[in-house]
């Protein structure tokens, strides 16, 4: 059972920077008072916040914080489950979320979402969703459990009769068929990869057994021909090389050509500049008997003397210039037979280089064919060994084989366990069990309402309203005041469910406006005796804007606006 103590708040919502703090436990019944907007309904807001983190109302969470304080927004609540002290500590500017058992820190190293998650799932044991359909009733933005979903029904239904275990344990099933159906099919393919394996090694044997020395064979004629390929290639080069020792032989005789020439091209310009020389001093004195420079006459017998002496200069150079032209041309022929000589043996010795590679590419391919010969020679003297190899493949396959029957086995076990922990199954039975007691124990609160119908749930959570005379109604249909009584009904149903299964058991009961204006027509007095003796262990809180129900309640809560924030005042 969950007892809730106390709670208190400060900078929340309309409250000050002041405590505001509630005892849950020291009454039996309580009322709340105030006008609009002095904060009655705050402490709704508090409760689900510290616990869920969400406010019961509409707001916004950045909101809920003090519009004038702006920081130290701050929610505790104490309570206990069984024999453990919880305090819960939840704020915002700065954000604070810290649970406390016994007095000690409960997993400060886990983050807010973990911890919340333990919150519900392990220490209350309930959601936001089947909390305020337990614990609260009235509020104009509660959804009450007649305007909920199929699905949502559900989920109320399941917490109160402790079976979402059922569910928790279905997606571990379901992500177990999952992850098994993966293995499955991993064997699956594993057993195929096997299965192909095994004809591959059975062709391999054959081919080694019937083909093993044919391929041998043929790998060694190949051997041999690529050795008389290379003894052909071997002798065509000891051909070209004799070719080249005669081209070198001839060289020899035409070696040097290139320097002569050079030389006698210097020469030649020699030469040539000497014969210009020559030119120019034939020409001045033939053209001048008077020096240029100094104006004197030229002795005619030195004029004529050097006229004669530079004609025969210029004859015996005429002819050895001939002789040096018939020189040179010797010599150019001697280098054009150097270069075709030089040519050829180039050629040559390419065609040496080629038959080398070609030599090398057969040698290479003799290397790769003893190989393979080697290898084949081996297969054929060591087929047991593939023999075995193939052995052990149907050794594996027949072990996969059974590892798949029993993967299928287990799986179709936990297909069965899956059906029966379905919404349809297990807990469906578990639900029909239950609602005879339900749809009774509405009915039962119905009439100490003065409220005579017939209420009825069925397996799909699907309503049916009788009246005493048959006539059927829906939910819809009834006045604000009828529904208010159903949904009064429900609630004591769900918490009177709660303490016979001990699931979501609680002290706490809030009623939001209850009597305000939808129980129009139904006594407070009566009211008041259901909450008192019938509801037991409760501690019950009223919120209301009625004057005049203050003698009716062990315990009146007032609150007011002072200096602009809401604060309890008596």
């Amino acid at each position: 059972m969950i007892t809730f103590k106390t709670i208190k708040y400060k900078n929340f919502l309309s409250a000050g920077n002041t405590w505001t703090e509630i005892d849950f436990q020291k009454h039996t019944t309580n009322l709340i008072i105030g006008t609009n907007g002095a904060g009655k309904s705050t402490m709704l807001d508090a409760l689900t916040f510290v616990l869920f983190n969400k406010p019961f109302r509409k707001i916004n969470k950045p909101q809920l914080a003090n519009t004038t304080n702006e920081r130290d927004c701050l929610v505790e609540i104490e309570f206990s489950v069984n024999s453990r002290d919880y305090l819960v500590r939840r704020g915002i500017k700065p954000n604070v979320f810290d649970i406390e058992v016994n007095g000690n820190p409960l997993h400060k190293e886990a983050d807010d979402r973990a911890n919340q998650r333990i919150l519900e799932e392990s220490i209350l044991k309930v959601n936001y969703k089947s909390f305020t359909q337990i614990v609260i009733l009235g509020s104009s933005t509660f959804v009450p459990f007649m305007q909920l979903t199929t699905a949502n029904r559900r989920e109320v239904i399941e917490d109160l009769l402790d079976i979402r275990i059922f569910s928790a344990m279905n997606n571990l099933i379901k992500e177990k068929i999952r992850v098994m159906r993966d293995q499955s099919k991993s064997l699956d393919l594993k057993k195929e990869n096997i299965k192909d394996k095994i004809v591959m090694q059975e062709s391999f044997i054959n081919e080694l057994e019937e083909r093993g020395n044919v391929n041998i064979n043929a790998n060694k004629e190949k051997i041999i021909s690529l050795d008389a390929e290379i003894v052909s290639y071997m002798e065509e080069n000891s051909s070209l090389e004799k070719s080249i020792l005669g081209y070198s032989e001839d060289q020899k005789s035409v070696t040097g050509a290139g320097d002569k020439l050079v030389k006698l091209n210097n020469l030649r310009g020699k030469i040539s500049q000497k014969v210009g020389t020559i030119t120019k001093e034939h020409k001045f004195f033939t053209e001048n008997t008077v020096c240029p420079t100094c104006q004197q006459d030229i002795e005619e017998e030195f004029r004529v003397n050097r006229i004669s002496d530079a004609q025969n200069k210029a004859k015996e150079l005429k002819k050895g210039y001939e002789d040096l032209e018939e020189t040179i041309k010797l010599e150019q022929e001697r280098e054009r037979q150097f270069n075709l000589l030089s040519k050829e043996i180039t050629k040559l010795n390419n065609g040496i280089s080629q038959n080398n590679t070609r030599i090398s590419g057969c040698n290479r391919q003799i290397r790769d064919l003893e190989s393979e010969v080697q290898r084949l020679t081996e297969q054929v003297a060591n087929r047991n060994t593939e023999h075995e190899k193939l052995a052990e493949f149907k050794v594996t396959l027949q072990d996969t084989i059974e590892n798949l029957s029993d993967k299928r086995m287990e799986m179709s076990n936990y297909d069965f366990a899956y059906s029966l922990l379905k919404d349809d199954g297990v807990k469906t039975k578990i639900i029909k069990k239950y609602l005879p007691f339900i749809n009774q124990q509405v009915n039962r609160y119905l009439q100490m309402m003065d409220f005579y119908i017939n209420f009825n749930l069925d397996g799909e959570f699907s309503e049916t309203i009788k009246s005493p005379i048959h006539e059927d109604f829906s939910y819809a249909s009834f006045s604000e005041g009828e529904k208010m009584r159903i949904d009064l009904a429900l609630l004591f149903t769900w918490r009177e469910v709660a303490r016979v299964k001990n699931s979501v058991n609680t002290n706490l009961l809030i009623m939001d406006e209850v009597f305000d204006s939808s129980l129009d027509g139904f006594g407070t007095e009566e009211f008041l005796k259901i909450i008192r003796y019938v509801i037991k262990g409760a501690n019950i809180f009223v919120i209301s804007h009625k004057s005049d129900l203050h003698d009716k309640f062990d315990n009146v809560i007032k609150f007011d606006k002072v200096k602009g924030f809401s604060r309890m005042v008596s």
